[in-house]
């Protein structure tokens, strides 16, 4: 799954001569915790609600409501942004996005080539990715499976399902242990729960838990 795919295109960014204020103002109204600067259609830095922060005066300030407008309008973004933005290529695979999240402590990275900003993923369009690829909201039946960590071990499964005419709509699978694998298939509808695990069982198939599922807005 490539970064380009899930990543959100519609960005809102702001120039390196726009004022901290005014930038402020911007994540305010928009609800963002972070803003690219960009350019002459290029990226240079980056703004986050962290940064505005360490620019704004604290409260203990001796300036004036005032004074503090006055230099909150007068300092620009090119003087508190960061400059050394981690990015992301477009073609990278999702996953390799996530590990840079994690390794780097982040929760967003612009989404970049040659220093041409496409987009940008977040940490929330990653969340958002793993329940669409599990299934998550669908309305079907949910089955979790455990089943030998073995070749061929899931065809006789997947035999199943075309038997009883249900189509697979995903599947996540995670490692148990050594021998053991766990298996969580999203179905369609349309077939009873308890018709469906009694073919199962009879086939030797471990069946850990089956459920509907209904449809939830994401």
């Amino acid at each position: 799954m490539a970064v380009k795919d899930f990543m959100t295109k519609k960005v809102v960014y702001i120039s390196p001569d726009t004022s901290v204020a005014h930038a402020a103002d911007l994540m305010k109204e928009q609800g963002l915790r972070r803003l690219p600067v960009i350019e002459n259609d290029r990226l240079i830095g980056l703004v986050t609600a962290g940064t505005m922060a360490e620019a704004t005066p604290s409260k203990a300030t001796s300036l004036s409501i005032y004074e503090m407008n006055y230099l909150l309008n007068k300092t620009k973004v090119r003087e508190v942004m960061i400059k050394d933005v981690i990015t992301i290529s477009p073609y990278a695979n999702l996953e390799d996005a996530i590990y840079v999240m994690m390794t780097n402590k982040i929760g967003v990275l612009p989404v970049a080539e040659n220093g041409v900003m496409s987009g940008i993923i977040t940490d929330r369009d990653v969340f958002r990715t793993f329940l669409k690829v599990s299934g998550y909201g669908e309305e079907g039946i949910r089955v979790r499976l455990f089943l030998k960590d073995e070749a061929g071990a899931f065809e006789k499964v997947v035999k199943i399902f075309a038997d009883d005419q249900v189509n697979i709509r995903s599947v996540v699978v995670n490692k148990e242990n050594d021998d053991k694998v766990v298996v969580e298939v999203q179905l369609e509808g349309g077939l009873n729960i308890d018709d469906l695990q009694a073919h199962l069982q009879e086939q030797g198939v471990h069946v850990d838990s089956i459920s509907q599922t209904q449809v939830k807005v994401l």
